[in-house]
Parts: C-alpha cells; structure tokens; sequence
C-alpha cells in the first residue's frame, strides 16, 4: 500500500477489496521457480516479503536476471492480459508471496478505476525499469553497471519501508548479483571491491552500505526520474 499510495489515489474501500482479493499468504525457500516460461497463468502473485527475479537461461547454462522484484510488486501482473509468461520468474531469497486470481483482478477493476490505474502504472513502470537495464547492460561498463543496480535497490527499498538510512539489506550471492549485469562472478569480486576502495558502496555478509551517495549516483550517471517517485499531477 505504501507503493500505491506513492503514485496513486487509493481509499479505504480499493485497500479492503484489494486485500480481500489475495490468497496467501504463501512462503517459498530460496532458489524456487515460482512461475515458469510457458505456464498458463490463472493468477497473479504479489510480493510481501523477500525478493523476486525475472530471468531467461541459455541453452549453455548460463543465466540472466532481467529484473529484481522487491516487496509490494506485482511480480506478474502483466501475465493477466499475456496469458502466460515468456521467462521465469524465482526467489532470490526467502519469499512470502500472495495470489490475486485473475477473475479477482478483473472484478477489481471493474469496480475501482483508481486501481485500474494502479494495476497499469505497475505494468509501465516495469517496462521502464527494463529499459533502464537494457541500458546499462549495453552500454555502461562494469562498475557502472553496479553502481546504479545499487542506487536503484536502495531508492525502491526506501518507498516500501525496507531500507534505512544508508544501508539495505540485500541477501543474494555475488554470483546472482553478477547474473543481474551479464557479468562473471570474477568480475563482479573485483567491481565491489573498486567501490569500496572507492569509499563508495560496501556488499558484504547481505548487506550493502552506500558510503557517498551523491558521488556513486555521479558514477553511474544515475536519474531516478524512471522510477516514478512522484505522484502525477492527473
């Protein structure tokens, strides 16, 4: 709710019919494919705890997470009008998730038009999280890369209440961590390590410390501008 209300008008009645909606909650251990490439899809799962990734694998074996999911995410919600997914979608972590049966998504926005609109701002603001990876995955290098996963992390964990101050909690490997920037587990050692040398960010033991702020942002040429932090004006 603290994400929805950040961008949208949501009353008492949309929050009590919203969580009517839901079945769970639902826990899942690390590592567990929760939907999967392919699957018809009858419901959607909303994220309450832990974290999500959206990822496609190579025929070699080698693996690349397209998207991290934090608390109070959709992890799926497009899968609604798509039908089913084109990739999979796991825990990185421990996870508590919910389900929003389809048929309930639909009564839902029949009903609340302030939820329709917060169903698909969800759905964009996926899609420009997505080009802001693509972006980096392309063209920033690999401690550019890292940086600016980071600056991201921290500002979205910030909104739904799961960071503080200049610390966060983020309990993925260096090798899932390097699988985020199309990197190797190799690499990505010696990236953290230039950051904190740097005195910039520190991702140790699950938890990651973001030192100077303003100059890793600087690094990574970073501009929350495609989170969306702002509530529009219409």
């Amino acid at each position: 709710m603290k994400k929805l209300r950040l961008r949208c008008e949501i009353g008492e009645p949309e929050e009590e019919a919203l969580r009517a909606a839901l079945i769970g909650p639902i826990d899942f251990p690390a590592e567990t494919v929760v939907v999967r490439r392919g699957e018809r899809l009858n419901s959607s799962i909303l994220l309450l705890d832990g974290l999500l990734a959206r990822y496609k694998d190579l025929s070699d074996g080698q693996r690349q997470i397209t998207h991290i999911h934090v608390p109070g995410d959709f992890a799926d919600l497009h899968g609604y009008t798509l039908g089913y997914l084109d990739h999979n979608v796991m825990t990185l972590t421990p996870c508590r998730l919910a389900r929003a049966p389809h048929v309930r998504v639909l009564e839902l926005t029949n009903r609340f038009p302030s939820l329709t609109r917060a169903f698909w701002f969800s759905t964009n603001l996926d899609a420009s999280i997505h080009r802001e990876w693509e972006v980096s995955l392309g063209r920033r290098n690999a401690i550019e890369r890292a940086a600016h996963l980071l600056c991201e992390l921290q500002s979205r964990l910030l909104v739904v209440g799961a960071a503080e101050g200049n610390s966060f909690r983020l309990p993925i490997t260096q090798n899932q961590f390097a699988e985020c920037l199309g990197l190797t587990g190799v690499h990505v050692n010696r990236v953290l390590r230039e950051l904190r040398e740097a005195g910039l960010a520190d991702f140790r033991g699950g938890k990651v410390t973001v030192h100077d702020r303003g100059a890793l942002e600087g690094l990574a040429e970073f501009d929350a501008l495609y989170l969306y932090l702002d509530k529009p004006a219409n």
